[in-house]
C-alpha cells in the first residue's frame, strides 16, 4: 500500500533531532510498501532535500522515501504565536496536498496536535483509512506546564484532540500514559496500541575507548554525565545546574556535565553558568546522530531530566533515554514515572527525587566512585535495550499495526 505520512518535524539521520519517522518509513519500504512524507523545515532537522523550492516546497526521493518539504521554517526560539502560525500553515497546506495526492492510508504523527487535521479532513472528503500517532498529550502538557493558559485556546485544542482520536481508525501512543490519555476520550482500547521510541542498537552501542576528552573543558580522567536534547522549559535543566553548584561547593572537580543540544532556554543556562562560574558545565551545539552516538558512548552516565510536571511521569517517551541505554550507560533520572520504574528495576541506574540537588550530586559521586556498580548498571541498560526496545522489533510492530488498520478499515467499508 501507499502511505501518505505527515510529520512536520521529520528528519533524516543527518539532522540533529529524532529519526523515528525515518526509521518507520524505511521499514515500511523494506516490507514492500511505498511512503510519501510531508514535512516542514526545521532548524535542527534535515529532510535530505536541497536546491531552490518551487511553489514553496521541495520534492524528491531520499533513501527511497518520496519527501515533500513545505518551506515553513520552524525554530524552538520562535515565540508562541509564530510557532502556532507555522503549525496552522503546515496543517492547511498538508490538507490541500492530501486532497490531491493518491494514497491508501494516511498516517499523521504529532507534535503538534494540528498534524491530525489532514487526517480529519480526508476522513470527511475521501474516507481513506487514517492512523494517528500521539507523541505528547495535548492540551494536557501545555496546560500543566502553564505554557498555554488562554481558556479559549485550551478548549479548541481539547476539541481538536477529541476529533483527531475519533476520526482515526487506529491510534498509536508512545508511552503508557499517552495510551491511557487516548482511551480516556472514549476511544475503544482495541484501536490503540503502544509503540515507544526504540534503540538503534547498531548506531548507539557501548565502546571501550574514551572520546569525550576531545571536547574542550573535559579531561581524560573526568567523570562525564551527558544530557542530549532540547534545552527548553519542559527539560528543567536548572536542576542539573543546581547539582553542579553543589559539586562545585564540595570541590568535586572531576565530575563534568556535558550538554549537547539547543533550545529557547540555552542562553539563560549559559548566563547562569557564567555568573556562578560553573566550570563543570560544558555546552555543545547539536550534532548529527552519528556524531552524537560516538559522544554518548564515551560518557559515563546519561541524564534523564524533565521538569517536575505530573503529565510527564507517564506521558512522554524521550529519545535520549533509548540512546543512553543502547550505549550501555547507567541512567540518572530526576522525576517519577514509567521510565523511573524501568530504571530502578534490575539496577539500570539511579532515580533521585525532583528538586533535590544534594541527592542528585550524591548519586553522581556514588557512580563515579563505584566502577563495578556503574558497569553492572550499564550492562543491564544495554540488555534492556536489546530485549525490550530493539528498534527493529518495534518498527516491525509498527508496520503490522498499519497493515491491520488498513485491512480493518477496508472490512468496515465493505460491511457498510
Amino acid at each position: 500500500m501507499h502511505i501518505l505520512y505527515f510529520h512536520q518535524h521529520f528528519s533524516t539521520p543527518s539532522g540533529s533531532v529524532g529519526t523515528r519517522s525515518y526509521e518507520m518509513a524505511q521499514r515500511l519500504i523494506a516490507c514492500g510498501h511505498s511512503v510519501t512524507i510531508v514535512c516542514g523545515s526545521g532548524q535542527l532537522s534535515s529532510s535530505g532535500l536541497a536546491g531552490e523550492p518551487v511553489d514553496g516546497m521541495r520534492r524528491g526521493s531520499v533513501d527511497r522515501i518520496d519527501v515533500i518539504e513545505l518551506c515553513l521554517p520552524y525554530s524552538n526560539y520562535d515565540g508562541f504565536l509564530k510557532r502556532a502560525w507555522i503549525f496552522l500553515l503546515y496543517a492547511w497546506r498538508s490538507g490541500i496536498l492530501a486532497l490531491r495526492l493518491k494514497y491508501d492510508l494516511l498516517f499523521a504523527t504529532s507534535t503538534p496536535l494540528t498534524a491530525g487535521i489532514p487526517g480529519i479532513v480526508m476522513k470527511i472528503f475521501r474516507k481513506k483509512p487514517f492512523v494517528f500517532e500521539v507523541r505528547d498529550l495535548w492540551p494536557e502538557l501545555p496546560r500543566e506546564m502553564g505554557v498555554i493558559t488562554n481558556p479559549v485556546i485550551l478548549k479548541a485544542m481539547d476539541l481538536l484532540e477529541w476529533v483527531s482520536y475519533h476520526s482515526a481508525d487506529a491510534c498509536i501512543g508512545l508511552s503508557p500514559g499517552i495510551v491511557r490519555g487516548i482511551t480516556r476520550r472514549s476511544v475503544d482500547a482495541s484501536r490503540v496500541t503502544m509503540i515507544p521510541n526504540g534503540c538503534d542498537l547498531e548506531l548507539f552501542k557501548p565502546v571501550q575507548h574514551r572520546g569525550v576528552e576531545n571536547i574542550s573543558g573535559i579531561g581524560k580522567d573526568d567523570f562525564v554525565a551527558i544530557f542530549c536534547g532540547a534545552h527548553g522549559i519542559a527539560n528543567g535543566l536548572d536542576a542539573v545546574l543546581d547539582a553542579a553548584k553543589v559539586l562545585k561547593d564540595r570541590d568535586e572537580q572531576n565530575i563534568k556535565f556535558l550538554f549537547v543540544g539547543d533550545g529557547r532556554l540555552k542562553p539563560q543556562l549559559l548566563e547562569r553558568v557564567r555568573k556562578e562560574q560553573l566550570a563543570n558545565c560544558i555546552f555543545c551545539d547539536p550534532v548529527p546522530k552519528r556524531e552524537l552516538a560516538i559522544i554518548t558512548a564515551t560518557a559515563d552516565v546519561g541524564l534523564m531530566i524533565l521538569a517536575n510536571v505530573p503529565a510527564f511521569y507517564y506521558g512522554t517517551s524521550p529519545n535520549k533515554f533509548f540512546d543512553y541505554i543502547a550505549s550501555g550507560l547507567p541512567v540518572l533520572n530526576n522525576y517519577p514515572g514509567w521510565l523511573a520504574e524501568i530504571i530502578e528495576e534490575n539496577d539500570r541506574g539511579i532515580v533521585v527525587p525532583s528538586a533535590n540537588p544534594e541527592a542528585f550530586a550524591g548519586a553522581l559521586v556514588t557512580l563515579r566512585d563505584n566502577s563495578d556498580l556503574r558497569c553492572r548498571m550499564g550492562c543491564n541498560a544495554r540488555a534492556l535495550a536489546e530485549s525490550d526496545f530493539n528498534r527493529e522489533k518495534l518498527t516491525n510492530q509498527f508496520v503490522a499495526f498499519l497493515e491491520e488498520a488498513q485491512k480493518n478499515a477496508g472490512n468496515h467499508e465493505t460491511t457498510h
